[in-house]
């Protein structure tokens, strides 16, 4: 099978929406009956998909497509160009990594796309009026056109059920993201000037759901109130959002300034890093569609701390995290929870056989062949009916 992916995005950093395009790619090379993977991105992405995927395979073309820098170009790309780049490559099916706009009928071939939250909706703030209604309207539009819709989690799933009508769930099924563990070899500490000191770890892009400005006022309480180490530092990944003016902010004005660290681009092996040598991660979302930190947490034995959230649960189940409500007194239960937890040994690795790579790759061969079969099954519906209409009128 010929599989074109589109991941075409803005950002030259990779995000968890461009990790998982990387990932799905990785993850569909595993299987023999997948002959080619054509994944497409903006020429600013090719060196970090490239690192992320880190893998030398002949079936696997990384294409950097001709496009110009901004918001409108991509959309534009994605309802213009995209169908006949995937006409050129031959696709048999094409998987959009994220809800853009999406040209059905231009298609010659069935088109997937990857849902992983109903962010317009669950978390409007992230987007700002008016920007949010176009993305309402983005997100609706590629729901209907798609062949088929690719939750990234049972939560995100129920919340499509909750949102949208029998059309759109019939249509939906629940593939988790592909996250497996890695090898301790070959990791690199990303922080120049680390002198050895304990730190928290925090994956969290700025915006309004990844909730930050608690985590800054629970880690500014923590030393202010002598319950952590006075050279603790709270490390935080993540690329600049709507919430880095606040952000900023609240590090200068909290004097935070020597013990937060920011940092964005980092790499896979700087990532696995922070896991195994943080004290802990943090991770006090509103909301998540499936929450790959806390994933790769799990994996790497990490001390959880994470809102109690359905994403969260999903991955963590009973005791995989230290889960806190989001309630009116949350900095008090999270700087409780961090304290308890700080107390305990470190976890062991989680296996998460869920999320292995081959059975994610199986999941999606099955979906795949599904939309395959069901747009021939109509094609040849449809030419049975034309036949029949062109009889009809010969014989009258």
């Amino acid at each position: 099978m010929n599989i074109v992916i589109a991941a075409v995005s803005v950002s030259a950093q990779l995000s968890g929406v461009s990790r998982h395009a990387a990932n799905v790619a990785r993850c569909l090379l595993t299987r023999p009956d997948v002959a080619a993977v054509h994944l497409l991105v903006a020429p600013w992405q090719v060196e970090s998909f490239r690192e992320a995927i880190s893998r030398s395979d002949a079936r696997l073309h990384l294409h950097s497509v001709h496009i110009q820098p901004g918001t409108l170009a991509r959309n534009l790309w994605y309802y213009m160009d995209l169908p006949a780049i995937a006409s050129q490559l031959e696709a048999d099916v094409v998987h959009l990594s994220y809800p853009m706009p999406l040209r059905r009928e231009a298609f010659h071939c069935p088109t997937v796309v990857t849902l992983h939250d109903l962010y317009p909706y669950d978390i409007p703030e992230n987007f700002g009026f008016p920007k949010v209604i176009f993305n309402r309207l983005v997100l609706w539009q590629c729901l209907r056109s798609a062949d088929a819709i690719a939750c990234v989690s049972d939560s995100t799933l129920r919340q499509l059920g909750m949102k949208a009508g029998r059309p759109l769930v019939e249509k939906a099924v629940r593939i988790y993201n592909s996250v497996e563990s890695s090898s301790s070899l070959g990791l690199r500490n990303p922080m120049p000037q680390w002198n050895g000191e304990p730190f928290f770890f925090c994956v969290a892009q700025h915006r309004r759901n990844k909730n930050l400005l608690l985590t800054l006022r629970v880690f500014a309480r923590l030393l202010h109130e002598k319950k952590i180490h006075p050279t603790t530092l709270l490390v935080i990944v993540g690329i600049d959002g709507p919430e880095t003016p606040k952000i900023q902010h609240l590090i200068r004005t909290s004097g935070l300034s020597e013990r937060v660290v920011l940092l964005s681009g980092i790499r896979d092996t700087e990532m696995q890093w922070c896991y195994k040598h943080c004290q802990l991660l943090l991770a006090p979302s509103i909301v998540e569609g499936f929450g790959l930190p806390v994933a790769e947490g799990l994996l790497a034995g990490s001390r959880i701390v994470c809102s109690d959230i359905p994403a969260f649960r999903e991955l963590g189940g009973e005791d995989g995290c230290t889960y806190v409500p989001l309630t009116s007194s949350a900095e008090e239960l999270f700087m409780d929870a961090i304290c308890t937890v700080l107390a305990e040994n470190r976890r062991k690795p989680s296996t998460l056989p869920q999320l292995s790579a081959p059975l994610i790759a199986a999941e999606y061969m099955r979906l795949y062949r599904q939309i395959l079969g069901t747009r021939t099954s109509s094609s040849r519906q449809r030419h049975l009916s034309s036949r029949t209409a062109v009889q009809k009128s010969h014989l009258s």
